[in-house]
């Protein structure tokens, strides 16, 4: 964060506090603490290069959020922290998103944390926040799947003045990786050479909104733009229906992609189509799906998050390769329904085809399979406290093969 916005924000604060003492500043404040232990294995089965990504961390996330003050214009502020300690890793074993190392010595930090603010003001149901934002929409998601999420600087707007219809728009400069201290310019996600690697741009533009406009229905539209690297419309339906004893979930997706301006990463010609359809019973949840990449690149998506696409949670691979045709299949069983409430199993199979890329031909295949146990404890003094362990096996004839391991550990203190 640049001290200018630094000193605004402390201005804003101070000149808000004396009226906070009579408002909802302090009395809607609430904060909490994640306590996350993290133990991360790939290992890499075939192939030249690094065999093993191996690592262990525990970390700490802090999250404070004021009320308002009252009024018309009402003026909050929240602050987050992060820290991270390595528990077990070493130079050969790094690359795992859980702990920051030196690129020259490859040695992982014993260490490492940072700090946010975010002013916010609010007039009705519209909300502006300025400083670090984390906006979780269909065309930019910092999803949580290390130790830490990434976080952003800019601003962001969202309304819901209007009953069943949320709106958003915002604007970002920079990116601090999950694995990192440092706002670093933004970059497209360049895996595989599917862009140029290091193109950046001075920033990530988006709009658009969520309409819930039946009992069980959401129509999306986002439009987003990475300035002078591409340009992207996203366009999704979410639906419920009632069939026979159990619910019916429908879940479609497109996304259409171009260059933008100088096209600093190259060609940009990507159109995503995909659906997934999901039978929930008695605790039992099975669903498939089908993803069709059209275009002569990948599916971009902003470095350092993750891509919106229905293979959201595979281990390895995002499955969004240019011209790429994939299907998955997943089961899940919730067993509450069991007399066993807080524990779920799923298992999951994902199949891609016909992968395209430079001088390699259309021949390229990829498959996962990986399956998750979870458990959140439901009483006692560790009510609340949450373990996963997830494990998947990853085939290619373009990349390496990996066996994968996961295992966290998650716990949350209400701390006012």
């Amino acid at each position: 964060m640049t001290r200018l916005t630094l000193s605004l924000l402390a201005l804003l604060a101070h000149l808000a506090l004396p009226c906070a003492q009579a408002g909802d500043f302090l009395t809607d404040s609430s904060g909490k603490l994640l306590v996350r232990n993290y133990y991360f294995d790939r290992d890499f089965r075939s192939g030249s290069g690094q065999s093993q990504a191996q690592e262990w961390a525990q970390g700490f996330l802090l999250k404070v959020q004021s009320g308002y003050t009252p009024g018309t214009f009402g003026f909050g502020l929240d602050a987050s922290a992060m820290a991270g300690f390595k528990l077990d890793s070493s130079p050969d074993r790094v690359g795992t998103g859980l702990i920051p190392y030196s690129p020259t010595t490859r040695e992982p930090n014993d260490s490492f944390a940072e700090a946010g603010l975010t002013a916010k003001f609010k007039v009705s149901k519209t909300e502006l926040k300025v400083g670090q934002v984390d906006p979780m929409l269909p065309v930019i998601l910092p999803v949580m799947s290390r130790l830490f999420p990434p976080t952003f600087r800019g601003v962001d707007l969202s309304s819901r003045d209007i009953e069943g219809l949320t709106l958003r728009a915002g604007r970002i400069d920079r990116i601090n990786l999950r694995d990192s201290t440092n706002w670093q310019p933004l970059q497209v996600s360049s895996q595989f050479g599917r862009f140029t690697a290091g193109a950046e741009s001075k920033e990530f533009l988006y709009a658009g909104g969520d309409w819930a406009f039946d009992q069980g229905a959401t129509f999306s539209y986002y439009r987003a733009q990475l300035s002078d690297i591409y340009q992207q419309d996203y366009l999704g339906l979410l639906k419920s229906i009632a069939v026979g004893p159990g619910t019916l979930k429908v879940d479609l997706r497109f996304h259409a992609s171009r260059e933008d301006g100088e096209a600093r990463a190259g060609r940009v010609d990507n159109r995503a189509y995909q659906y997934n359809l999901s039978y929930a019973l008695a605790g039992h949840t099975l669903a498939f799906g089908q993803m069709h990449m059209s275009g002569d690149t990948a599916l971009p998506y902003l470095a350092g998050t993750d891509v919106n696409v229905i293979t959201e949670g595979s281990l390895v691979s995002e499955f969004s390769n240019p011209k790429e045709r994939t299907w998955q299949a997943r089961y899940q069983y919730d067993f509450a329904a069991a007399g066993i409430p807080g524990l779920s199993a799923l298992y999951r199979y994902i199949d891609g085809r016909n992968v395209h890329f430079s001088g390699a031909g259309g021949d390229n295949d990829e498959t996962e399979r990986s399956w998750e146990l979870a458990y959140v404890i439901q009483s006692g003094p560790a009510k609340g406290l949450g373990l996963r362990y997830r494990q998947g096996h990853y085939t290619s004839n373009y990349f390496r093969d990996v066996d994968e391991q996961r295992v966290n550990i998650d716990y949350t203190v209400m701390l006012f």
